[in-house]
């Protein structure tokens, strides 16, 4: 089980993508924590635009330990479907099989001890905060419904400081840091490499 962390568009799931595809897909289990956001549908849409995303409590970190022992068990998981527009989780899932590799992907993997427990490597992208911030923006506003003045609002209320507080100090935890982001092709060929090595030794 590998852990990829990072901050804010860090390039992780990139990194997490080309990681994937090296491998082939049906050796690889993907499962993004994103995906397990806390279901906000008893908020209004206003209170959920208020709540801290960048906070390690914004996620739901007992389900996700436990599909993730699931998948270690060799057991199928139905991870949830997040809708990032609304802040709600969908009634759809998505059906993640076990794998000889299981890519665990998120801000907190690292920071959260109780995922930390589950890896076997664990992995930080590292990315200019300037170049992190510019897709951070883009994306919210492309993708997730947000306006200019509100992603910045929000970046400087909680992003920035979650990062400071949480996400770059779990750097420590890290068996491998992965600079300049999902853009360093050699460290993700290293990585692949490495995965492959430890693959053959356990089989």
């Amino acid at each position: 089980m590998v852990g990829i962390a990072g901050g804010t568009a860090s390039g992780k799931t990139t990194v997490a993508r080309k990681i994937h595809e090296a491998l082939s897909p049906s050796r690889v289990a993907f499962v993004d924590q994103d995906a397990y956001y806390r279901d906000l549908k008893h908020l209004t849409l206003d209170e959920r635009r208020e709540v801290n995303f960048d906070h390690p409590d914004a996620f739901d970190t007992e389900l996700l330990v436990t599909h993730l022992r699931k998948l270690k068990s060799g057991q199928a998981i139905a991870k949830p479907v997040y809708d990032f527009v609304t802040s709600t989780r969908g009634k759809r899932t998505t059906p993640v099989k076990p794998a000889e590799i299981i890519l665990i992907e998120g801000i907190m993997v690292l920071h959260t001890e109780a995922i930390r427990r589950e890896l076997d490597l664990k992995i930080f992208v590292e990315t200019e905060d300037d170049v992190r911030i510019i897709r951070r923006l883009t994306r919210d506003i492309k993708e997730r419904g947000r306006d200019f003045d509100h992603v910045v609002t929000q970046y400087f209320r909680h992003v920035r400081p979650m990062h400071m507080g949480f996400v770059e100090p779990s750097k420590r935890y890290a068996d491998i840091i992965v600079p300049h982001g999902g853009n360093n092709d050699t460290a993700i060929e290293m990585l692949v490499g490495a995965l492959r090595a430890r693959r053959h030794r356990m089989k």
